[in-house]
Protein backbone atom coordinates (compact mmCIF):
# COMPACT_ATOMS: atom_id res chain seq x y z
CA UNK A 1 0.00 0.00 0.00
CA UNK A 2 2.47 2.53 0.62
CA UNK A 3 4.20 1.85 -2.63
CA UNK A 4 1.51 2.25 -4.38
CA UNK A 5 0.69 5.73 -2.87
CA UNK A 6 4.29 6.60 -3.45
CA UNK A 7 4.01 6.12 -6.97
CA UNK A 8 0.75 7.77 -7.21
CA UNK A 9 2.24 10.73 -5.91
CA UNK A 10 5.09 10.26 -8.28
CA UNK A 11 2.67 10.53 -11.25
CA UNK A 12 0.77 13.54 -9.88
CA UNK A 13 4.19 15.09 -9.56
CA UNK A 14 5.12 14.61 -12.86
CA UNK A 15 1.50 15.63 -14.32
CA UNK A 16 1.63 19.16 -12.04
CA UNK A 17 5.30 19.53 -13.48
CA UNK A 18 5.48 22.02 -16.91
CA UNK A 19 5.51 20.28 -19.55
CA UNK A 20 8.33 20.64 -22.33
CA UNK A 21 6.70 21.62 -25.38
CA UNK A 22 7.45 19.70 -28.20
CA UNK A 23 8.29 21.03 -31.72
CA UNK A 24 6.42 19.37 -34.53
CA UNK A 25 4.85 22.41 -36.36
CA UNK A 26 8.67 22.75 -37.44
CA UNK A 27 8.71 19.38 -38.61
CA UNK A 28 5.15 20.44 -39.94
CA UNK A 29 6.08 23.75 -41.92
CA UNK A 30 9.19 21.73 -43.44
CA UNK A 31 6.34 18.97 -45.12
CA UNK A 32 4.16 22.42 -46.34
CA UNK A 33 7.30 23.92 -48.28
CA UNK A 34 8.10 20.42 -49.57
CA UNK A 35 3.97 20.43 -50.57
CA UNK A 36 4.20 24.17 -52.15
CA UNK A 37 7.47 23.46 -53.67
CA UNK A 38 5.33 20.57 -56.00
CA UNK A 39 2.98 23.00 -56.16
CA UNK A 40 4.91 25.59 -58.01
CA UNK A 41 6.82 22.79 -60.16
CA UNK A 42 3.66 21.76 -61.74
CA UNK A 43 2.65 25.66 -62.60
CA UNK A 44 5.96 25.55 -64.06
CA UNK A 45 5.84 22.53 -66.03
CA UNK A 46 4.75 24.68 -69.56
CA UNK A 47 7.55 27.62 -68.71
CA UNK A 48 10.47 24.70 -68.72
CA UNK A 49 8.29 22.41 -71.48
CA UNK A 50 7.01 25.35 -73.63
CA UNK A 51 10.41 26.19 -76.07
CA UNK A 52 10.25 22.58 -77.18
CA UNK A 53 6.95 22.59 -76.85
CA UNK A 54 6.25 25.43 -78.99
CA UNK A 55 8.16 24.36 -81.96
CA UNK A 56 7.00 20.77 -81.86
CA UNK A 57 3.28 22.26 -81.56
CA UNK A 58 3.70 25.07 -83.95
CA UNK A 59 3.19 27.83 -81.18
CA UNK A 60 3.19 31.43 -81.91
CA UNK A 61 4.47 34.02 -78.74
CA UNK A 62 0.33 35.28 -78.65
CA UNK A 63 -0.45 31.15 -78.10
CA UNK A 64 2.29 31.04 -75.82
CA UNK A 65 0.64 33.97 -73.94
CA UNK A 66 -2.65 32.65 -73.80
CA UNK A 67 -1.67 29.19 -72.59
CA UNK A 68 0.49 30.22 -69.74
CA UNK A 69 -2.04 32.71 -68.81
CA UNK A 70 -4.67 29.77 -68.18
CA UNK A 71 -3.85 28.72 -65.13
CA UNK A 72 -4.40 32.38 -63.88
CA UNK A 73 -8.17 32.42 -65.02
CA UNK A 74 -9.04 29.64 -63.15
CA UNK A 75 -6.73 30.19 -60.17
CA UNK A 76 -8.58 33.61 -59.61
CA UNK A 77 -11.85 32.90 -60.11
CA UNK A 78 -11.62 29.91 -57.99
CA UNK A 79 -10.46 31.93 -54.74
CA UNK A 80 -13.19 32.80 -52.90
CA UNK A 81 -14.90 29.43 -53.64
CA UNK A 82 -11.39 27.63 -52.26
CA UNK A 83 -11.55 29.65 -49.36
CA UNK A 84 -15.45 29.06 -48.36
CA UNK A 85 -14.60 25.29 -48.70
CA UNK A 86 -11.37 25.31 -46.64
CA UNK A 87 -13.78 27.19 -44.03
CA UNK A 88 -16.43 25.14 -44.69
CA UNK A 89 -15.19 21.35 -44.74
CA UNK A 90 -11.57 21.73 -43.37
CA UNK A 91 -8.21 22.27 -44.25
CA UNK A 92 -6.83 18.53 -44.60
CA UNK A 93 -10.09 16.73 -47.14
CA UNK A 94 -10.15 19.71 -49.22
CA UNK A 95 -6.61 20.03 -49.48
CA UNK A 96 -5.67 16.08 -50.19
CA UNK A 97 -8.35 16.51 -52.72
CA UNK A 98 -6.75 19.58 -54.70
CA UNK A 99 -3.17 17.81 -55.03
CA UNK A 100 -4.54 14.73 -56.27
CA UNK A 101 -6.57 16.66 -59.16
CA UNK A 102 -4.15 18.91 -59.91
CA UNK A 103 -1.58 16.36 -60.47
CA UNK A 104 -3.51 14.59 -62.42
CA UNK A 105 -4.37 17.17 -64.82
CA UNK A 106 -1.20 18.02 -65.05
CA UNK A 107 -0.21 14.79 -66.07
CA UNK A 108 -2.72 14.76 -69.05
CA UNK A 109 -0.79 17.80 -70.83
CA UNK A 110 1.88 15.42 -71.90
CA UNK A 111 -1.18 13.76 -74.24
CA UNK A 112 -2.05 17.16 -76.10
CA UNK A 113 -1.49 16.42 -79.39
CA UNK A 114 -1.68 12.68 -79.83
CA UNK A 115 -5.25 12.97 -80.07
CA UNK A 116 -6.28 14.14 -83.82
CA UNK A 117 -9.37 16.32 -84.59
CA UNK A 118 -8.70 18.15 -80.94
CA UNK A 119 -7.47 21.89 -81.21
CA UNK A 120 -3.79 21.95 -79.68
CA UNK A 121 -4.03 25.58 -78.03
CA UNK A 122 -7.42 24.56 -77.18
CA UNK A 123 -6.56 21.54 -74.81
CA UNK A 124 -3.51 23.17 -73.31
CA UNK A 125 -5.44 25.87 -71.87
CA UNK A 126 -7.78 23.80 -70.69
CA UNK A 127 -5.95 21.67 -68.56
CA UNK A 128 -3.96 24.21 -67.62
CA UNK A 129 -7.20 26.00 -66.70
CA UNK A 130 -8.10 22.81 -64.58
CA UNK A 131 -5.00 22.79 -63.01
CA UNK A 132 -5.34 26.28 -61.56
CA UNK A 133 -8.75 25.24 -60.59
CA UNK A 134 -7.78 22.60 -58.78
CA UNK A 135 -4.64 24.55 -56.94
CA UNK A 136 -7.28 27.66 -55.61
CA UNK A 137 -7.23 26.44 -52.27
CA UNK A 138 -3.76 25.66 -51.75
CA UNK A 139 -2.46 29.18 -50.80
CA UNK A 140 -5.47 30.11 -48.51
CA UNK A 141 -5.16 26.09 -46.85
CA UNK A 142 -1.81 26.99 -46.49
CA UNK A 143 -2.61 30.65 -44.08
CA UNK A 144 -4.91 28.50 -42.02
CA UNK A 145 -2.59 25.81 -40.94
CA UNK A 146 0.26 28.30 -40.12
CA UNK A 147 -2.45 30.49 -38.25
CA UNK A 148 -3.80 27.48 -36.62
CA UNK A 149 -0.02 25.67 -35.75
CA UNK A 150 1.71 29.04 -35.56
CA UNK A 151 2.31 32.01 -32.55
CA UNK A 152 1.80 35.41 -34.34
CA UNK A 153 5.93 35.75 -33.43
CA UNK A 154 6.51 32.92 -35.41
CA UNK A 155 4.26 33.43 -38.34
CA UNK A 156 6.07 35.80 -40.77
CA UNK A 157 9.12 32.86 -40.32
CA UNK A 158 6.56 30.28 -41.32
CA UNK A 159 4.50 32.00 -44.17
CA UNK A 160 8.33 33.03 -45.71
CA UNK A 161 9.06 29.28 -45.49
CA UNK A 162 6.09 28.05 -47.36
CA UNK A 163 5.89 31.12 -49.89
CA UNK A 164 9.97 30.81 -50.63
CA UNK A 165 9.01 27.65 -52.54
CA UNK A 166 7.85 29.18 -55.02
CA UNK A 167 11.52 29.81 -55.57
CA UNK A 168 13.18 26.59 -54.38
CA UNK A 169 10.55 24.72 -57.15
CA UNK A 170 12.74 26.12 -59.96
CA UNK A 171 16.40 25.31 -58.33
CA UNK A 172 15.12 21.68 -57.00
CA UNK A 173 12.61 20.73 -60.68
CA UNK A 174 13.97 23.24 -63.63
CA UNK A 175 17.30 21.10 -63.98
CA UNK A 176 15.23 17.89 -63.47
CA UNK A 177 12.76 19.42 -65.96
CA UNK A 178 15.20 20.56 -68.28
CA UNK A 179 16.87 17.21 -68.21
CA UNK A 180 14.21 15.48 -69.16
CA UNK A 181 12.69 17.51 -72.01
CA UNK A 182 16.27 17.03 -73.41
CA UNK A 183 16.38 13.23 -72.84
CA UNK A 184 12.89 12.30 -73.00
CA UNK A 185 11.25 14.87 -74.90
CA UNK A 186 8.74 17.38 -73.53
CA UNK A 187 5.86 15.10 -73.02
CA UNK A 188 8.00 13.56 -69.68
CA UNK A 189 8.25 16.82 -67.48
CA UNK A 190 4.15 16.54 -67.23
CA UNK A 191 3.56 12.55 -66.86
CA UNK A 192 6.47 12.49 -63.66
CA UNK A 193 5.70 15.48 -62.01
CA UNK A 194 1.67 14.26 -62.13
CA UNK A 195 2.84 11.10 -60.38
CA UNK A 196 5.10 12.83 -58.03
CA UNK A 197 2.17 15.03 -57.02
CA UNK A 198 -0.44 12.08 -56.25
CA UNK A 199 2.61 10.78 -54.40
CA UNK A 200 2.26 13.92 -52.39
CA UNK A 201 -1.71 13.79 -52.03
CA UNK A 202 -1.30 10.49 -50.25
CA UNK A 203 2.06 12.27 -47.96
CA UNK A 204 -0.26 14.83 -46.74
CA UNK A 205 -3.21 12.89 -46.15
CA UNK A 206 -1.27 10.96 -43.67
CA UNK A 207 0.71 13.68 -41.41
CA UNK A 208 -1.16 16.80 -41.91
CA UNK A 209 -4.18 17.37 -39.05
CA UNK A 210 -5.06 19.99 -36.53
CA UNK A 211 -3.03 20.59 -33.26
CA UNK A 212 -5.15 19.19 -30.98
CA UNK A 213 -5.68 15.79 -32.74
CA UNK A 214 -2.28 15.34 -34.02
CA UNK A 215 -0.64 12.27 -31.60
CA UNK A 216 3.35 13.94 -31.52
CA UNK A 217 2.15 17.32 -29.52
CA UNK A 218 2.28 17.59 -26.21
CA UNK A 219 0.23 20.38 -24.08
CA UNK A 220 3.12 22.70 -23.44
CA UNK A 221 3.38 23.08 -27.45
CA UNK A 222 -0.48 23.26 -27.73
CA UNK A 223 0.04 25.94 -25.32
CA UNK A 224 2.29 27.75 -27.27
CA UNK A 225 -0.17 27.83 -29.77
CA UNK A 226 -3.02 29.32 -28.11
CA UNK A 227 -1.23 31.68 -26.00
CA UNK A 228 0.27 33.13 -29.96
CA UNK A 229 -3.49 33.66 -30.59
CA UNK A 230 -3.56 30.50 -32.99
CA UNK A 231 -6.98 29.69 -34.81
CA UNK A 232 -8.51 26.57 -35.54
CA UNK A 233 -8.27 24.53 -38.63
CA UNK A 234 -11.08 22.65 -38.43
CA UNK A 235 -14.61 22.88 -40.25
CA UNK A 236 -17.16 24.28 -39.35
CA UNK A 237 -19.82 23.31 -38.13
CA UNK A 238 -23.32 23.44 -40.03
CA UNK A 239 -25.33 26.52 -39.46
CA UNK A 240 -22.55 28.17 -38.13
CA UNK A 241 -22.92 32.15 -38.19
CA UNK A 242 -18.91 32.18 -38.52
CA UNK A 243 -19.09 31.03 -42.00
CA UNK A 244 -19.11 32.63 -45.48
CA UNK A 245 -22.08 35.47 -46.05
CA UNK A 246 -22.15 38.22 -49.09
CA UNK A 247 -22.12 41.02 -46.07
CA UNK A 248 -18.63 40.34 -44.65
CA UNK A 249 -17.73 39.53 -48.11
CA UNK A 250 -18.39 42.86 -48.68
CA UNK A 251 -16.36 44.25 -45.79
CA UNK A 252 -13.32 42.38 -47.14
CA UNK A 253 -13.61 43.85 -50.33
CA UNK A 254 -13.75 47.39 -49.50
CA UNK A 255 -11.85 47.72 -46.59
CA UNK A 256 -8.95 50.32 -47.34
CA UNK A 257 -6.48 48.55 -45.40
CA UNK A 258 -6.82 45.12 -47.32
CA UNK A 259 -7.14 47.25 -50.67
CA UNK A 260 -3.79 48.06 -50.41
CA UNK A 261 -2.79 44.86 -48.88
CA UNK A 262 -4.37 43.65 -52.46
CA UNK A 263 -2.79 45.67 -54.93
CA UNK A 264 0.67 45.23 -53.65
CA UNK A 265 0.32 40.95 -53.43
CA UNK A 266 -0.89 41.63 -57.57
CA UNK A 267 2.08 43.64 -58.23
CA UNK A 268 4.74 41.22 -55.93
CA UNK A 269 2.96 38.62 -58.39
CA UNK A 270 3.37 40.33 -61.66
CA UNK A 271 7.42 39.32 -60.74
CA UNK A 272 6.40 36.08 -59.83
CA UNK A 273 4.76 35.35 -63.02
CA UNK A 274 7.28 36.39 -65.12
CA UNK A 275 9.43 33.98 -63.76
CA UNK A 276 7.24 31.26 -63.66
CA UNK A 277 6.14 31.52 -67.26
CA UNK A 278 8.30 33.40 -69.38
CA UNK A 279 11.74 33.51 -67.68
CA UNK A 280 13.20 30.31 -69.00
CA UNK A 281 11.50 30.89 -72.28
CA UNK A 282 13.58 34.27 -72.29
CA UNK A 283 16.40 33.26 -71.60
CA UNK A 284 16.28 30.57 -74.34
CA UNK A 285 14.64 32.57 -77.34
CA UNK A 286 16.28 36.11 -76.18
CA UNK A 287 19.45 35.28 -75.11
CA UNK A 288 20.04 31.79 -76.79
CA UNK A 289 21.01 29.20 -73.96
CA UNK A 290 19.60 25.82 -75.06
CA UNK A 291 17.32 24.21 -72.52
CA UNK A 292 19.89 22.31 -70.33
CA UNK A 293 21.80 26.45 -69.92
CA UNK A 294 18.88 27.34 -69.11
CA UNK A 295 16.94 25.39 -67.13
CA UNK A 296 20.20 25.60 -64.97
CA UNK A 297 20.57 29.91 -64.98
CA UNK A 298 17.17 29.85 -64.34
CA UNK A 299 18.16 28.08 -61.06
CA UNK A 300 20.48 30.99 -60.20
CA UNK A 301 18.06 33.71 -59.63
CA UNK A 302 15.69 30.83 -57.75
CA UNK A 303 18.45 30.28 -54.97
CA UNK A 304 18.48 33.54 -54.31
CA UNK A 305 15.23 34.59 -53.98
CA UNK A 306 14.48 31.35 -51.69
CA UNK A 307 17.37 32.88 -49.49
CA UNK A 308 15.65 36.38 -49.87
CA UNK A 309 12.09 35.20 -48.89
CA UNK A 310 13.70 33.38 -45.31
CA UNK A 311 15.80 36.73 -45.07
CA UNK A 312 12.73 38.33 -45.46
CA UNK A 313 10.79 35.99 -42.70
CA UNK A 314 13.38 36.33 -40.06
CA UNK A 315 14.31 39.94 -40.22
CA UNK A 316 9.91 40.59 -40.08
CA UNK A 317 9.80 38.27 -36.85
CA UNK A 318 12.90 39.77 -35.19
CA UNK A 319 11.98 43.34 -35.81
CA UNK A 320 8.43 42.15 -34.47
CA UNK A 321 9.82 40.32 -31.19
CA UNK A 322 12.05 43.36 -30.47
CA UNK A 323 9.48 45.99 -31.27
CA UNK A 324 6.13 44.87 -31.03
CA UNK A 325 4.76 47.13 -34.23
CA UNK A 326 3.59 44.73 -36.45
CA UNK A 327 3.64 47.45 -39.72
CA UNK A 328 6.97 48.80 -39.41
CA UNK A 329 7.80 44.79 -38.69
CA UNK A 330 6.23 43.89 -42.10
CA UNK A 331 6.61 46.74 -43.80
CA UNK A 332 10.41 47.70 -43.97
CA UNK A 333 11.25 44.24 -45.26
CA UNK A 334 8.60 44.59 -48.10
CA UNK A 335 10.40 48.22 -49.02
CA UNK A 336 13.77 46.99 -48.98
CA UNK A 337 12.95 43.91 -50.69
CA UNK A 338 11.15 45.71 -53.73
CA UNK A 339 14.32 48.66 -54.04
CA UNK A 340 16.02 45.54 -54.80
CA UNK A 341 14.18 44.31 -57.51
CA UNK A 342 14.11 47.38 -59.42
CA UNK A 343 17.03 45.93 -61.17
CA UNK A 344 15.18 43.61 -63.32
CA UNK A 345 14.89 46.94 -65.47
CA UNK A 346 18.81 47.05 -65.94
CA UNK A 347 18.65 43.38 -67.68
CA UNK A 348 16.92 45.11 -70.73
CA UNK A 349 20.08 47.43 -70.92
CA UNK A 350 23.08 44.51 -71.20
CA UNK A 351 24.07 42.44 -73.10
CA UNK A 352 26.13 40.11 -70.85
CA UNK A 353 24.88 36.74 -70.28
CA UNK A 354 26.45 36.70 -66.82
CA UNK A 355 25.57 40.01 -65.67
CA UNK A 356 21.87 39.62 -66.94
CA UNK A 357 21.56 36.42 -64.18
CA UNK A 358 23.52 38.43 -61.53
CA UNK A 359 20.85 41.23 -62.19
CA UNK A 360 18.13 38.17 -61.72
CA UNK A 361 19.30 36.71 -58.55
CA UNK A 362 19.14 40.10 -57.30
CA UNK A 363 15.53 40.67 -58.45
CA UNK A 364 14.37 37.83 -57.06
CA UNK A 365 16.44 37.78 -53.77
CA UNK A 366 14.83 41.10 -53.56
CA UNK A 367 11.34 39.80 -54.04
CA UNK A 368 11.61 37.00 -51.95
CA UNK A 369 12.62 39.53 -49.60
CA UNK A 370 9.71 41.23 -50.06
CA UNK A 371 6.97 38.23 -49.78
CA UNK A 372 5.55 38.68 -46.79
CA UNK A 373 1.89 38.88 -48.27
CA UNK A 374 0.92 35.67 -46.18
CA UNK A 375 1.89 36.92 -43.35
CA UNK A 376 0.07 39.97 -43.55
CA UNK A 377 -2.81 38.18 -44.10
CA UNK A 378 -2.75 35.98 -41.06
CA UNK A 379 -2.14 39.01 -38.70
CA UNK A 380 -5.21 40.60 -40.15
CA UNK A 381 -7.40 37.93 -41.17
CA UNK A 382 -10.58 37.87 -39.09
CA UNK A 383 -10.34 34.72 -36.83
CA UNK A 384 -13.77 33.15 -38.00
CA UNK A 385 -12.81 32.60 -41.52
CA UNK A 386 -9.13 33.16 -42.49
CA UNK A 387 -9.77 30.78 -45.12
CA UNK A 388 -12.29 32.96 -46.92
CA UNK A 389 -10.21 36.51 -46.22
CA UNK A 390 -7.33 34.15 -48.06
CA UNK A 391 -9.28 33.43 -50.77
CA UNK A 392 -10.02 36.99 -51.82
CA UNK A 393 -6.48 38.11 -50.78
CA UNK A 394 -4.79 35.32 -53.37
CA UNK A 395 -7.67 36.48 -55.70
CA UNK A 396 -6.72 39.64 -56.11
CA UNK A 397 -3.11 38.84 -56.40
CA UNK A 398 -2.79 35.79 -58.69
CA UNK A 399 -4.96 38.34 -61.47
CA UNK A 400 -1.29 39.47 -62.39
CA UNK A 401 -1.65 35.55 -63.51
CA UNK A 402 -3.75 36.25 -66.05
CA UNK A 403 -2.47 39.56 -67.04
CA UNK A 404 1.26 39.26 -67.09
CA UNK A 405 1.74 36.35 -69.14
CA UNK A 406 -0.93 37.83 -71.69
CA UNK A 407 0.59 41.57 -71.83
CA UNK A 408 4.38 40.13 -72.15
CA UNK A 409 3.25 37.82 -74.97
CA UNK A 410 1.37 40.61 -76.86
CA UNK A 411 5.18 43.04 -76.25
CA UNK A 412 7.27 40.52 -77.35
CA UNK A 413 5.03 39.87 -80.72
CA UNK A 414 5.14 43.28 -81.26
CA UNK A 415 8.58 44.53 -80.17
CA UNK A 416 10.49 41.23 -81.07
CA UNK A 417 12.21 41.81 -77.93
CA UNK A 418 11.87 41.12 -74.01
CA UNK A 419 13.57 44.64 -72.84
CA UNK A 420 9.57 46.44 -72.97
CA UNK A 421 8.08 43.08 -70.73
CA UNK A 422 11.58 43.74 -67.96
CA UNK A 423 10.63 47.31 -67.85
CA UNK A 424 6.99 46.56 -66.92
CA UNK A 425 7.59 44.14 -64.47
CA UNK A 426 10.37 46.31 -62.96
CA UNK A 427 7.47 49.22 -62.60
CA UNK A 428 5.34 47.26 -60.50
CA UNK A 429 8.00 47.36 -57.91
CA UNK A 430 7.44 50.92 -57.13
CA UNK A 431 3.28 50.30 -56.90
CA UNK A 432 3.88 47.99 -54.47
CA UNK A 433 6.11 50.41 -52.07
CA UNK A 434 3.18 53.12 -52.95
CA UNK A 435 0.14 50.58 -51.88
CA UNK A 436 2.09 49.58 -48.80
CA UNK A 437 2.96 53.25 -47.89
CA UNK A 438 0.05 55.25 -49.15
CA UNK A 439 -3.11 53.06 -48.69
CA UNK A 440 -2.55 50.04 -46.25
CA UNK A 441 -1.74 52.30 -43.32
CA UNK A 442 -1.35 50.07 -39.99
CA UNK A 443 -1.54 46.38 -40.01
CA UNK A 444 -4.04 45.04 -37.32
CA UNK A 445 -6.58 42.40 -36.84
CA UNK A 446 -9.87 43.01 -38.74
CA UNK A 447 -12.35 42.43 -36.59
CA UNK A 448 -15.75 41.72 -37.64
CA UNK A 449 -19.66 41.11 -36.29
Amino acid sequence: MPQDITRDAQAKSRAAAPTKPTHVRYWLIAFLFIITTINYADRSTFSIAGASASEALGLSPVDMGFILSAFGWAYVAAQIPGGALLDRFGVKRVYVGAIALWSIFTAFQGFVGLIGGLSIVGSLFVLRFLVGLAEAPSFPGNARIVAAWFPASERGTASAIFNSAQYFALVAFAPLMSWLVHDFGWRAVFYVMGALGLVAAFAFAKFIQSPEKHPMVNAGELAIMKDGGAVSMEAKAKGDKAGFSFARLKVLLTNRMLLGIYLAQYCINVLTYFFVTWFPIYLVKERGLNIMQAGFAAAAPALCGFIGGLVGGFLSDYLLKKSGNVSASRKTPIFIGMTLALSIIACAYVDQEWLIITLMAVAFFGKGVASLGWAVVSDVAPREYIGLAGGVFNMFGNTAGIVTPIVIGYIVAATGSFDGALIYVGLHCIVTMLAFGLITGKIERLKMS
